[in-house]
């Protein structure tokens, strides 16, 4: 007879919504044709670099704007290159990057009027939120090119734990589908940024090739080598372990094979009965600890006591 285990019912659901209440995280649809590639360990990575460029980020553009500013990190996550050109407004600032020694492009994305505004504070203007959708002009370029180092330069600093980079201005482009930095299916780890200047809030995004980053997130991610005096402290706590693991008792069972039998033969049985076993009467007894069987042995005695005399082990007679 099997006993099925009993189904989900409303209470485990209620549990089960309530912990998801609790987290604030809701179940998402996985896709198999897009196996995720990033890790949660490599995205954590990633967040706490990034964070520290946010807020760098954040510093530098006070100072260059004269006004407060701030960056706070949103998330970082995969998108292939066509979906992240889709997520991005149809004119924008959008500024490729190269990144040696991580081959590829890397694409930083300011919002048109997060970079207009910018202009007219470093020209003493009020950055005023109503500001022109239109390309820059050379002297508007050459202003805002300034900025635009000065967080590459700060991106370069914050990747230091990952990989040392040296990230250079490869150009600009207003509009996304012109850019071309990477073919459309191709994996991409994307950073969102809200940024605040003044009052006003704006989207800022950073993208990076994620098959060029991966074998340094691999890298940065692994367990640092450790001392020889290390080394050998760990040898000695297992040579110690090892030790006393030898010293535990464990029950060790002499028995015959299994014999299986229906509830009607056990129900009946009555003193004088006489029960046939599915053990060969030339076959070793089983020497078992836990549901393991390790050694077979055949019985006799020692002295006044039952004794069994091992004839070989599970692996001989594999």
């Amino acid at each position: 007879m099997t006993l099925l285990p009993p189904s989900p019912g409303p209470a485990y659901a209620g549990a089960r919504a309530r912990r998801r209440a609790r987290t604030g995280s809701e179940p998402t649809a996985y896709d198999f044709r897009r196996p995720i590639q990033l890790s949660r360990e490599h995205s954590r990575l990633l967040q706490l670099t990034l964070d520290g460029f946010a807020r760098q980020a954040g510093t530098v553009l006070t100072s260059g704007l004269r006004t407060v500013c701030a960056a706070r990190l949103l998330g970082v996550a995969q998108q292939t290159y066509a979906e992240y050109i889709d997520s991005l407004e149809a004119t924008t600032y959008l500024v490729k990057f190269t990144a040696e020694p991580v081959p590829g492009i890397g694409l930083l994305d300011l919002p048109l009027p997060a970079v207009m505004s910018a202009i007219d504070h470093m020209l003493g203007g009020p950055g005023s939120g109503e500001q022109p959708q239109r390309p820059l002009t050379e002297i508007e370029s050459a202003v805002v090119r300034g900025v635009v180092t000065r967080l590459l330069g700060e991106l370069e600093y914050s990747l230091t734990d990952i990989v040392e980079v040296h990230p250079e201005l490869a150009g600009v482009e207003y509009s996304p589908q012109l850019a071309q930095a990477a073919g459309a299916g191709e994996v991409m780890v994307v950073a969102t940024f809200d940024l605040m200047v003044g009052e006003r809030s704006h989207r800022v995004s950073l993208c990076l090739p994620f098959a060029s980053l991966h074998p340094h997130l691999v890298r940065a991610a692994a367990p640092a080598p450790v001392s020889h005096r290390e080394q050998a402290q760990r040898a000695r706590a297992a040579q110690l372990v090892d030790r006393r693991f030898q010293d535990v008792p464990v029950p060790a069972v002499v028995r015959f094979r299994p014999t299986r039998l229906g509830p009607d033969a056990l129900s009946s049985l009555a003193v004088g009965d006489v029960l046939r076993l599915s053990h060969p009467s030339t076959a070793p007894l089983e020497i078992v600890v836990g549901e393991t069987t390790f050694a077979h042995a055949t019985p006799g005695t020692h002295g006044a006591r039952l004794a069994a005399l091992v004839v070989g082990s599970s692996k001989e007679n594999a």
